[in-house]
């Protein structure tokens, strides 16, 4: 097994199948709003929170793009849809999780959604049981891509840098947990690697079976 004191996970793409569940009601609007290109500004917010979201999609579609509006829309769409916030988890969640927690091996949460919702899903998906500290968007003032996030979960857990993984899915996750100098595994999810993500992630897995696999080693 490598040696390593704790992982810390990012949330949507990585533990939650959400991604594009949440992707596929914000294309389902555009056509309503009239809107061209929404995935590629949609994937544009991968991995940042609530207000660096607003910014991106203001400097896409213009400062009168209706965004409060659009974004309250989608949010009521998609929790029509998952209304316990029962959201299908990515394959390996609990293998991982479970590895981890017999191993001793203290686990993070890194996530740019605000706390509140970060407890809500991960309870009713069973997994928040195993997380020993939650760091969340609301609790830092800049968003990924910047390293606030992922220094605030080093310093939460008291664990130093070198002994710490990160696993990400965004290009935003990776650039911020790189910038933070901290090991970078990236499980893609919307998008695969570009030569950025390749220099930048320690290692590229296809999935947390193969997360396990390489922390065996």
């Amino acid at each position: 097994m490598k040696k390593f004191d704790g992982v810390i996970f990012d949330m949507d793409g990585v533990i939650l199948d959400s991604e594009k569940a949440v992707m596929d009601v914000w294309l389902l609007l555009a056509k309503k709003y009239g809107l061209n290109n929404m995935e590629e500004a949609y994937l544009k917010c991968t991995g940042v929170n609530a207000q660096k979201t607003k910014e991106i999609m203001l400097d896409y579609y213009g400062n009168d793009f209706p965004y409060d509006k659009y974004r309250k829309e989608a949010s009521e769409m998609f929790f029509g849809k998952y209304n316990d916030y029962k959201i299908p988890l990515k394959n390996g969640v609990f293998e991982l999780l479970d590895y981890l927690k017999e191993n001793n091996k203290k686990i993070i949460l890194c996530s740019s959604t605000k706390k509140e919702l970060v407890t809500k899903e991960l309870e009713a998906n069973g997994v928040l049981k195993y997380f020993d500290v939650l760091v969340t968007g609301d609790m830092v003032n800049k968003s990924k891509p910047e390293p606030d996030i992922f220094l605030k979960a080093i310093e939460e857990s008291k664990i130093n840098v070198d002994k710490l993984y990160v696993i990400e899915d965004s290009y935003n996750g990776v650039r911020s947990a790189n910038a933070a100098n901290l090991k970078t595994i990236m499980v893609p999810d919307l998008i695969m690697p570009d030569d950025e993500m390749k220099k930048k992630a320690y290692v590229i897995k296809n999935n947390l079976l193969e997360v396990i696999d390489y922390l065996n080693e």
